[in-house]
């Protein structure tokens, strides 16, 4: 089987995603990149501050990764991956891609 990065982007100018935990908490994201593994799609988001501020030059920021999952109404959901062997997978996945980025 062969897994690709999909590199989609939102159509949103800036790429901004607010999420809902189940306490009913919203958290911002930045959009990064969509990765398909082993059958899976996740996505992964860069960790935002309050106001939605990218972190500072002296911090690399910290990501995200959930699994994309439809709900019972076919609209996509976002999951905490709880496999960490997966989540270290598309991380590496992620890294790779960055890494191809920063050569071109």
């Amino acid at each position: 089987m062969t897994d690709e990065i999909n590199n989609q982007i939102p159509e949103e100018e800036d790429n901004i995603v607010e999420l809902t935990d189940e306490d009913g908490v919203v958290s911002k994201f930045e959009y990064l990149t969509t990765i398909s593994h082993e059958g899976g799609e996740y996505v992964v988001l860069l960790v935002l501050d309050d106001e939605g501020n990218e972190p500072g030059d002296d911090d690399d920021g910290e990501v995200v990764i959930l699994q994309i999952e439809q709900d019972e109404n076919g609209e996509d959901i976002y999951v905490s991956v709880e496999d960490e062997d997966v989540s270290q997978a598309v991380f590496d996945k992620f890294m790779e891609s960055m890494d191809e980025e920063d050569e071109e």
